[in-house]
């Protein structure tokens, strides 16, 4: 057999081709290498700021500057045009398309506004300008709102800054939630910035400094996408429920032990329970909290740009951008996978609309026969039974995205709100009867937002006139106050 050697001094070109294809391998080679470099390098730096960022640094554009890729995708935030089904971050009259919210929350200041929530970047912008805030509210509710709430934390302490009024800091608070809620300044890991979060896992005999960097990524956003109440008459200190476990049934457990009332119902007289938004409580009982998915594997899926792959800070609902939040994990097609998500949403919400139907004829059965003679003897089990109705129902009709996060757990739910409801209106039945009204109760024509509240004797026009006038007096004053703060920031 001739050796390479030998073929090569009977045949010259073939040690030049030979050269010349061993030249081009380590060229290659050498190329991929310092692609491999370079890349690595790019990654270095990628979460390393350009130049310093102050502790408790607020404003958004300042994070910006050094983190451009995220700035630009966090920035769609603003949009306002993308709806989905049952949500998305279009502006939407909650209350225009389910009238029955009037009823069911009258009493209490939602039953006078209450819009879907637009995207992150709105989130001063909404809450100055909705109804509910035209009457007197605790700090406490700036607490998600914006990044300069950690700042003032910090000046004032917690307990102050719960204590003080809604309207007194509104010229501290004027950064719309941003990278200072999430990520610490020096080394960009995810970070839990309030207080209430570490707070409630404490209680719980848990460390927030033992989770992983994957838990991480729900627990950022568990700090305000949760069920939450304001302790104590003066102190309204923000505490969540979850001492004695995170289910609807063991946070209903937690607030009657203590004796909580959100507020006292209009009609029914019921001390009711207002579920603000367990998001992350109920997401925990579905598949994919099961099986170590995050909110932000979903919500703020990675993207490429490039050769750098960032995630994409526009935190919306998955069913926008299908291909990148769905299809890393599952492998069928997009119409397939948007089936999925409104069969599972769409029945649900046939489950939320029973129960809510229920549950604005007990309210007014139950106005009816206190109007007729009922005793507190007679109603105390039927305001108990509205009470724990009324709970389950809100838990998963105030949760964004449950009907899809858990939709088991929400049937189950909201099953036993119907069960409760009927049991209700079950004792209703004998009381009203007992009180010689004829049963059933005629049920007034809700069908619109406007005749729900005029039922309720809303003056909507006056209330418009007084949060249109609060706006024009209290907010240029807050945003000079905030601008002459900012610019001694910058200076």
């Amino acid at each position: 057999m001739k050796k390479i050697k030998d073929i090569i001094a009977e045949k010259p070109m073939v040690g030049w081709i030979l050269f010349l294809v061993t030249l081009a391998i380590v060229f290659l080679v050498g190329l991929f290498g310092a692609s491999i470099v370079e890349r690595r390098s790019e990654t270095q730096y990628l979460f390393q700021a350009s130049k310093p960022i102050n502790e408790f640094e607020p404003r958004n554009e300042v994070w910006g500057d050094a983190f451009p890729r995220q700035w630009d995708t966090y920035k769609l935030t603003l949009d306002t045009t993308f709806a989905t089904k049952y949500g998305g971050n279009a502006t939407i009259d909650m209350l225009e398309r389910y009238p029955n919210l009037v009823i069911l929350w009258a009493g209490y200041a939602f039953a006078k506004g209450y819009n879907q929530g637009r995207g992150h970047m709105h989130a001063i912008e909404d809450i100055r300008n909705t109804l509910r805030t035209g009457q007197p509210q605790p700090a406490t509710c700036w607490t998600c709102k914006s990044t300069d709430v950690p700042r003032v934390m910090n000046k004032m302490g917690v307990s102050d800054f719960y204590k003080a009024g809604w309207s007194d800091l509104g010229k501290e608070i004027v950064n719309p939630i941003g990278c200072a809620d999430c990520h610490d300044p020096k080394s960009m890991n995810l970070t839990i910035t309030r207080p209430a979060l570490i707070e409630a896992f404490k209680r719980q005999g848990k460390d927030i400094r033992d989770v992983t960097h994957q838990q991480m990524r729900s627990l950022v956003c568990a700090q305000c996408h949760v069920e939450y109440y304001f302790k104590g008459k003066k102190e309204k200190y923000l505490t969540f429920p979850w001492d004695d476990g995170i289910t609807v049934e063991a946070i209903e457990a937690y607030y009657d032990s203590i004796g909580h009332v959100d507020f006292v119902h209009y009609l029914s007289r019921t001390p009711i329970l207002k579920a603000q938004h367990p998001d992350w409580e109920l997401s925990q009982f579905g598949i994919h909290a099961e099986r170590g998915v995050t909110c932000v594997d979903c919500h703020m899926p990675y993207k490429s740009e490039g050769g750098i792959k960032f995630t994409n800070h526009q935190i919306v609902s998955p069913v926008k951008y299908i291909s990148s939040a769905c299809q890393v994990c599952h492998r069928q097609d997009e119409q397939t996978l948007l089936k999925n998500i409104y069969d599972r949403q769409d029945k649900v919400r046939q489950l939320t609309e029973a129960a809510e139907g229920i549950l604005v004829k007990a309210h007014i059965e139950a106005k009816t026969a206190w109007d007729n003679g009922a005793t507190e003897d007679e109603m105390k089990e039927v305001m108990t039974l509205i009470r724990h109705a009324q709970w389950r129902w809100d838990f998963v009709a105030a949760s964004h995205g449950a009907s899809f996060h858990a939709p088991i757990e929400c049937a189950r739910i909201l099953g036993s709100s119907i069960q409760k409801s009927e049991e209700a209106r079950g004792i209703l039945a004998a009381v009203l009867t007992k009180h010689n009204v004829l049963v059933p109760v005629k049920i007034p024509d809700l069908s619109t937002k406007a005749k729900a509240q005029k039922y309720l004797g809303f003056d909507m026009v006056e209330f418009s006139k007084q949060k249109a006038r609060f706006v024009e007096e209290e907010i240029p004053k807050w945003e000079r106050a905030a601008s002459e703060r900012e610019k001694g920031m910058s200076n």
